[in-house]
C-alpha cells in the first residue's frame, strides 16, 4: 500500500470517530506509532483507542486538536 493510500485511511478513521461524536482525550506516542484515545459522551458507549502509524496521520490528528480554537471536553494526555 502507497503512503498516501495508507494515511487515507487513516485520516478517514479519525473523521468518522469524529463524526459520531467522539473527542480526542489522551495521545500517546512511541517508536511504534500513536496509540489515540477517543471518548464519547453519550451514555453507555466505550471509548476507542486508534493506532495511527504515519507521521502524516500523527501530524493530522494533532492539527485537529490544536487548529480547532476550542477546549476539549477533558484534559489531553500526552506521553511522549
Amino acid at each position: 500500500m502507497s503512503a498516501y493510500a495508507e494515511f487515507d485511511k487513516e485520516r478517514k478513521e479519525i473523521d468518522a470517530l469524529l463524526r459520531q461524536g467522539y473527542v480526542v482525550t489522551g495521545i500517546h506516542e512511541d517508536l511504534d506509532g500513536a496509540r489515540v484515545k477517543f471518548a464519547n459522551s453519550k451514555p453507555g458507549v466505550s471509548s476507542v483507542e486508534l493506532l495511527l502509524l504515519t507521521a502524516d496521520s500523527r501530524k493530522y490528528v494533532t492539527t485537529l486538536v490544536f487548529a480547532a480554537g476550542v477546549r476539549p471536553v477533558a484534559p489531553i494526555e500526552t506521553h511522549i
